[in-house]
């Protein structure tokens, strides 16, 4: 699968999100990576622009950022980078760890390996909408529906995922 196709999987399609589970680690790094940027772009373009009307009221900041303006973009672009991965992958472990209890409850089969790939896709829909939902001004109660959504989305893709084999003792 191409990037296009594992985004249009992670927003739309989870049959395809429980069978991401059997694609290679690297091939859904780089997709986590590649959403992570663009997750960094929006919201550094969302900071240059309260940072500019924070600014119109202040002739200090304005004086103060004049001088070492050059620096303070590149700086914040890599903390912000930073920040939002270490946030995402650790949203992403907690959502497969809660996605192995999903298993269990409905008797499927599968590793917690698998679960964070499929973890990586269902949390892609959720933190776009609310990125682009805090773009807008809209904050309230944003966290708790990014991770209810993800969690209802882990919870049908669970579905998906092969059925644990019978523990039946062998006929003889």
């Amino acid at each position: 699968m191409n990037m296009f196709q594992l985004l249009k999987a992670s927003l739309m399609e989870p049959k395809k999100q429980a069978a991401a589970r059997i694609l290679p680690v690297g091939k859904i790094l780089q997709f986590v990576f590649l959403f992570i940027a663009l997750l960094t772009m929006l919201s550094f373009f969302e900071l240059l622009r309260d940072l500019d009307e924070a600014a119109l009221g202040m002739d200090g900041l304005v004086d103060y950022t004049s001088d070492i303006g050059w620096l303070l973009y590149p700086f914040g672009l890599i903390m912000l980078f930073v920040t939002t991965t270490v946030y995402h992958f650790t949203g992403i472990s907690i959502f497969a760890f809660i996605g192995l209890g999903f298993l269990a409850i409905r008797k499927k089969k599968g590793e917690y390996r698998h679960m964070w790939r499929t973890a990586a896709l269902a949390a892609t829909g959720p933190t776009l909408f609310a990125t682009v939902l805090s773009i807008f001004g809209v904050t309230f109660w944003i966290l708790a529906a990014v991770m209810a959504a993800t969690l209802v989305l882990l919870w049908i893709d669970a579905r998906w995922y092969p059925n644990r084999p019978s523990s039946r003792p062998a006929s003889r």
